[in-house]
C-alpha cells in the first residue's frame, strides 16, 4: 500500500494541478523484492515528470494514457528492499 501511495500521490497531484476532470486508476503492477524488510521502510517515487506529461497529452489528445511508475523502499540504513512499478491510467472524464 506505501508504495502504490508514493506514486499515487504525484498522480492526484499533478491532477489536482491541471484543475482538469481527470480519472486514475492502476492497471497492472510488478514487484520485486530484493532483502528481507526489517523496521521503518520508506518509499520514494522520483517519476513525477513522466505523469504529468501523460496527463497533459490525455488532456490534449482527448485519449486516456499510461504511464509506469517505480517506488523503491529503503530501510533505515538506506538498504534497497524492494522495487515496486505501477502502470497508471488517466483520461479526461467528459
Amino acid at each position: 500500500m506505501a508504495a502504490e501511495l508514493s506514486t499515487g500521490a504525484l498522480v492526484m497531484s499533478y491532477i489536482k494541478d491541471s484543475k482538469a476532470n481527470i480519472s486514475m486508476l492502476v492497471a497492472n503492477n510488478k514487484a520485486t523484492f530484493l532483502k528481507k524488510a526489517r523496521g521503518r521502510i520508506t518509499f520514494t517515487c522520483n517519476d513525477g515528470t513522466q505523469i504529468k506529461d501523460a496527463i497533459d497529452t490525455a488532456m490534449e489528445l482527448g485519449t486516456g494514457q499510461t504511464c509506469w511508475m517505480q517506488a523503491e523502499g529503503q530501510d533505515s540504513n538506506g538498504d534497497v528492499v524492494s522495487r515496486f512499478e505501477f502502470e497508471w491510467t488517466v483520461k479526461e472524464k467528459g
